[in-house]
């Protein structure tokens, strides 16, 4: 950005927050991480696994959604299990008319992991989300999954165009090692895990195991749970320094080395624009040197 840069984006967010209002500025691109093929990926999105199941009125989430979009948060996560299906549902509403732009996520359950599993479960998934094609179709989680037909039937399902990338959900370093031990295995896109502040283990393995091999990482409740997270004190000082949320910190905390991208879930359009302040955050050491003495890493 230029003569309008990050601090007037983000004292204009916080005004708008502080008067219920949306920003009246588009916010600055989102960068991207790329995926080891190159295709570039927004590192800020939004995740679903709680939505479309009653918790809000589903206008609202479906409002919040299109207001993450229209931020370039086009990053959407969501999966066969979330609702039952009700989530993926409310998804294509929101990306009516816009499926372009949109770099789209589902998820199969292990149960669904077999050749033809896969392939029924993704045209199921295709047909609730009102698409012909995934960007990205991640294994949920291994379980009991045999992986030589799981990466069959990912394979076969990106030869006829029906999902442009794989990957994988929850793996530990050894189920990637199993992974790439499989013909074709090495194809994998990304492995979506658990990652915030307040849950640092894959830095101890999976995540030095993925740069190594030039895979980004998901990180999914990039906020953690329970809201605890949100309340920590030294949190709350490192934002009070930016004049922005909790929440976005944490977020630029997660995304902070290039790779990973993150999909925090937000029921509210305000909070999505709280969110969004992420993309253009840029942490200085003396943060992320105050945040790890909060939060040590493993």
């Amino acid at each position: 950005m230029t003569s309008f840069d990050r601090r007037d984006f983000l004292v204009l967010c916080a005004a708008g927050a502080w008067l219920g209002l949306a920003p009246t500025v588009r916010a600055a691109s989102v960068p991207a991480v790329r995926l080891p093929d190159g295709t570039p990926v927004p590192a800020l999105g939004m995740g679903s696994w709680h939505l479309g199941q009653g918790r809000r009125p589903v206008a609202e989430e479906e409002e919040a959604m299109r207001a993450g979009a229209a931020l370039d948060m086009d990053l959407i996560d969501t999966a066969e299990m979330y609702g039952r299906g009700e989530s993926e549902r409310m998804i294509s509403r929101v990306i009516s008319g816009q499926r372009d732009r949109i770099f789209l996520v589902s998820k199969v359950l292990p149960s669904h992991a077999t050749q033809s599993g896969i392939r029924q479960a993704c045209e199921a998934s295709l047909a609730r989300l009102g698409t012909d094609y995934l960007d990205l179709y991640l294994l949920h989680w291994r379980g009991g999954s045999d992986l030589r037909q799981v990466v069959a039937g990912f394979e076969a399902l990106r030869e006829a165009g029906r999902i442009r990338h794989w990957g994988v959900s929850n793996f530990e370093v050894s189920d990637m090692e199993d992974l790439f031990r499989v013909p074709a295995g090495d194809r994998c896109a990304t492995n979506q895990v658990r990652y915030n502040l307040a849950d640092r283990a894959i830095e101890s393995g999976v995540l030095p195991w993925c740069d190594r091999h030039r895979m980004p990482i998901m990180a999914y409740s990039p906020l953690g749970s329970g809201g605890g997270l949100l309340r920590d004190p030294a949190l709350a000082r490192v934002a009070a320094a930016h004049g922005c949320t909790p929440a976005a910190v944490a977020l630029a905390w997660t995304i902070r080395a290039g790779n990973a991208m993150t999909i925090p879930e937000a029921g509210s359009a305000q909070h999505v624009r709280e969110n969004a302040v992420a993309a253009s955050l840029k942490l200085t050491a003396d943060d992320l040197k105050a945040l790890d003495a909060a939060f040590p890493p493993p």
